[in-house]
């Protein structure tokens, strides 16, 4: 007896949606709801608080992403990664064109979109992740010869070096990291990723000689920040007085005073992190990186589980910007990393960011979901 179609249009959705990667959705979710918290905690109440309003509308943004990227066979967008790459570099070289300053220095980074700002560098990273993905589909990396993969390798570093001229240090060194990462655990040999390692480690002389004097002033400033406490090393000396102000269980939602008196600069963006270690304490930071660490056992175990190579190289390349920006992040915060403004995932003022996660997680939803045969 053949069921009606409405009945099998019933099963159907419910078989859809018993595989949606739940587990994943909440968990990102829930990030972005601490965000939101943070957020109006570091803004309310002053000239700052549209930041909130901003964000939200961006949130509604990323959600509807989301849903895309994880509606769309990532198959299908593997296909055009190449393209999007292209496409990503065309963006980086109008914006240091016609790109509207981020700060007094210079530096060239924003499309102004309306109210809101986009940035190219924050699609770059997640045009070369599907990228590096294309250079696995149908196991062809396997017969690439070392100059082809190498010439392929260098085609990804291309929009680096682009990001890096707006400038901007912190987003073209995370990018280089997704790129040596995925290449150390998807390559079938790591002697390529050991070149180009070597190689970046021997430009590093050149590339401090062609710095901005304010990027090399945050690096001093991160080595020894006592040396100019009151200029490059305040960022970091604040920061750590925030994280260290809060001890076990914190001074309570919008208690803490490097937060309300604004001691803290930018705590909304780069320094999010130590708004909620002085407000929750160590035990509402421990909390907050225990999610980070869920979502990122959580993304691996989904690449374990892909039906193709293609679905965890993808994987793994979100696992990768995920772990390094956290890290990087916290880093900044702690001091044991220079002030390299580089966002923590989900948590930071900053629409770019924020949407690009979101489509980030969606892939990792699509792979997910796919493994299930739809």
């Amino acid at each position: 007896m053949q069921l009606p179609r409405t009945t099998v249009g019933v099963s159907r959705w419910r078989r859809f949606r018993a595989a949606i990667d739940w587990p994943l959705i909440l968990c990102v979710l829930a990030l972005a709801l601490i965000g939101l918290l943070n957020l109006y905690s570091a803004t309310h109440g002053t000239r700052h608080h549209r930041k909130f309003d901003t964000q939200v509308q961006w949130m509604l943004v990323g959600v509807l992403v989301l849903v895309a990227a994880t509606v769309v066979d990532y198959r299908a967008m593997v296909r055009l990664a190449w393209f999007g790459l292209g496409a990503a570099v065309f963006m980086l070289v109008v914006v240091r064109l016609l790109g509207a300053d981020a700060h007094a220095k210079g530096s060239a980074r924003w499309f102004n979109i309306g109210s809101m700002g986009g940035q190219p560098s924050e699609v770059a990273k997640l045009a070369v992740i599907l990228a590096l993905a294309r250079m696995f589909q149908d196991n062809e990396v396997d017969r690439y010869r070392p100059r082809d993969l190498m010439l392929r390798l260098g085609a990804l570093f291309v929009p680096i070096a682009f990001i890096a001229l707006q400038p901007d240090l912190g987003t073209s060194v995370l990018t280089a990291l997704i790129i040596l990462t995925v290449g150390f655990l998807a390559l079938p040999s790591v002697w390529p990723m050991v070149h180009i390692t070597l190689a970046g480690l021997l430009a590093i002389p050149i590339v401090w000689e062609t710095m901005h004097n304010y990027q090399k002033n945050r690096i001093l400033a991160f080595i020894d920040p006592s040396a100019d406490p009151r200029g490059d090393g305040w960022h970091t000396r604040q920061s750590i007085f925030a994280v260290g102000s809060g001890r076990l269980w914190g001074k309570g939602y919008s208690g803490g005073t490097q937060n309300q008196f604004d001691f803290l600069p930018e705590h909304w963006t780069d320094f999010p992190f130590s708004v909620w270690a002085e407000e929750w304490g160590f035990a509402g930071a421990m909390v907050l990186l225990a999610l980070f660490a869920f979502l990122l056992v959580w993304i691996v175990n989904v690449a374990l589980m892909a039906r193709d190579r293609v679905g965890a190289v993808i994987c793994v390349g979100v696992a990768a910007m995920t772990f390094w920006h956290v890290v990087v992040n916290v880093g900044m915060v702690l001091g044991v990393a220079p002030v390299v403004g580089v966002t923590l995932p989900f948590i930071s003022y900053g629409g770019s960011s924020l949407v690009v996660f979101f489509a980030a997680m969606g892939l990792v939803a699509n792979v997910s979901l796919r493994k299930h045969g739809y």
